[in-house]
């Protein structure tokens, strides 16, 4: 089956959704506000947008993540009219994700949106129109020139499809310190092919003068296998092959499953924007959340056994709600829950003798 058809983030309003574990993407989310301020007032000064800004947030998966981006782009939208003593424009904001994506809880949740905007801003304030645009990012999503502004967060490290000529990644489901080099070659490629198309087509669909911001989970380092892009996903290893000795998973079903990410270094990222040439980067910003986003404690390198527990079974909701669907594709709905509760340990060991975190970053361009 096409990827295109299996990658979603797990639906509904459950203990184990994606609505009600995504801190992480919510604090990615968070992090890229001013950056995103700073990209609203550019666009409102160049007179970009006048009386109907049309915004796409791609990638927008479902949950109060989703409504929570739109209410940070109005609220700066409203700050910026106010502050330059122009009318607000009314807003055409259009929610993309893959077919699989859990729209009708998005759709659910728009009337109370509505109502509160109204309450917050007034009768007269908008109107606001939401609508759904499924389909990949990686393909034509919008007219020519219609764009005022794209929003993508956390979206950008999924690639198209697995990289070509990884078979012989033996046991490692994504790249680590043991995959042979082609196998680095190969996802690098994969990701600049990908994120090369994700350009191009976003310089068709925003207008000249028009805005993007993306937050991209990333590395911190130019080594691929460092710990920032690979420890997570190793331990999810760790955790296969620990079933395999206990029969529960074959082998060669390992070996033939990898995980379609990518996490880029800066340089990477810096590097396709500026050889693709339809953007210029105005701002950058580089932040890290820990594995478990609860976790706000940035000094204490290691934790506690105590500590490191609740760590390890909140990183595991964090993984499980985004990787499951991709998982159960390929070695069936059985072993999900004992595969994440061993997890759960090897993360609560990882994190008791060393605290890795995620690496994000944060891109502000222009389009030319």
């Amino acid at each position: 089956m096409a990827l295109v058809n299996i990658l979603h983030m797990n639906p509904g309003d459950g203990e184990l959704s994606y609505s009600n574990n995504s801190l992480l993407q919510e604090t990615a989310i968070r992090n890229a506000v001013p950056i995103l301020k700073h990209s609203i007032k550019g666009i409102a000064s160049y007179g970009v947008f006048k009386d109907c800004i049309t915004v796409a947030d791609l990638g927008c998966s479902s949950g109060t993540n989703t409504l929570l981006v739109v209410s940070n782009i109005i609220d700066i939208v409203h700050e910026v009219c106010q502050e330059n003593n122009r009318g607000v424009p009314q807003f055409q904001v259009c929610l993309n994700d893959l077919f699989g994506n859990d729209f009708n809880t998005i759709f659910k949740s728009l009337p109370d949106f509505y109502a509160n905007l109204k309450k917050n801003k007034g009768e007269a304030f908008g109107p606001c129109f939401v609508s759904a645009v499924p389909g990949s990012f990686y393909s034509r999503l919008f007219p020519n020139k219609s764009l005022h502004l794209v929003h993508c967060a956390t979206s950008n490290h999924w690639l198209s499809q697995m990289p070509q000529g990884v078979e012989n990644n033996g046991s490692n489901i994504y790249m680590a310190k043991t995959s042979p080099p082609n196998v680095y070659q190969a996802y690098g490629k994969q990701f600049h092919t990908d994120f090369t198309k994700f350009l191009r087509m976003r310089s068709e669909e925003v207008v000249h003068g028009g805005s993007m911001v993306l937050t991209i989970l990333s590395r911190s380092l130019v080594d691929p296998a460092s710990d920032d892009s690979c420890a997570s996903i190793d331990l999810l290893r760790q955790s296969l092959i620990d079933m395999v000795k206990e029969g529960l998973v074959k082998g060669e079903d390992i070996n033939s499953f990898n995980i379609p990410l990518y996490f880029p270094c800066e340089d990477e990222v810096r590097n396709i924007i500026e050889s693709e040439g339809s953007f210029s980067i105005e701002n950058l910003n580089v932040f890290k959340v820990n594995w478990d986003p609860h976790d706000t404690d940035y000094t204490n390198m290691n934790d506690s056994n105590e500590l490191s527990q609740v760590h390890g079974k909140n990183t595991s909701k964090v993984l499980r709600v985004a990787l499951e669907p991709l998982l159960v594709s390929h070695f069936g709905n059985s072993i999900i829950h004992v595969l994440f509760k061993k997890y759960e340990k090897h993360v609560a060991d990882h994190l008791s003798k060393k605290k890795t975190r995620h690496f994000f970053l944060t891109i502000s361009l222009t389009k030319k």
